[in-house]
């Protein structure tokens, strides 16, 4: 999977914070985090890069994540320390919770 944002190293940073997994490949254009399950997790630079509008689709997501955390509350205190924001819309009912990593891109932190 792959991302779009305007700074893969920095976007990289982020999730590899998150999920723990490591760089395998990187350059200014195009940052790859492995974990070692075969499925790596890729950032690309885009020109012009526009963050999705959650929820509305004005420009739409191009990809969600959802990331299992057995303590939902000091997950989303990482994530926001690292970066991410927490949008207005926020359905969930507190079984996920919807961040907005920081180039923008909407992803869940679930219960595991």
């Amino acid at each position: 999977m792959t991302l779009d944002c305007v700074d893969p190293r920095a976007l990289a940073s982020f999730y590899g914070a998150l999920t723990g997994m490591r760089e395998l490949f990187s350059t200014d254009e195009f940052v790859v985090l492995t974990g070692g399950s075969g499925c790596d997790l890729g950032f690309q630079r885009v020109d012009g890069y526009r963050a999705p509008q959650w929820p509305g689709q004005d420009v739409p997501q191009q990809l969600h994540l959802d990331l299992r955390a057995d303590d939902l509350d000091a997950m989303e205190e990482l994530a926001l320390a690292r970066g991410a924001t927490k949008p207005d819309h926020r359905p969930g009912d507190g079984r996920w919770r919807v961040l907005l990593d920081p180039a923008g891109h909407p992803f869940c932190l679930t219960s595991s």
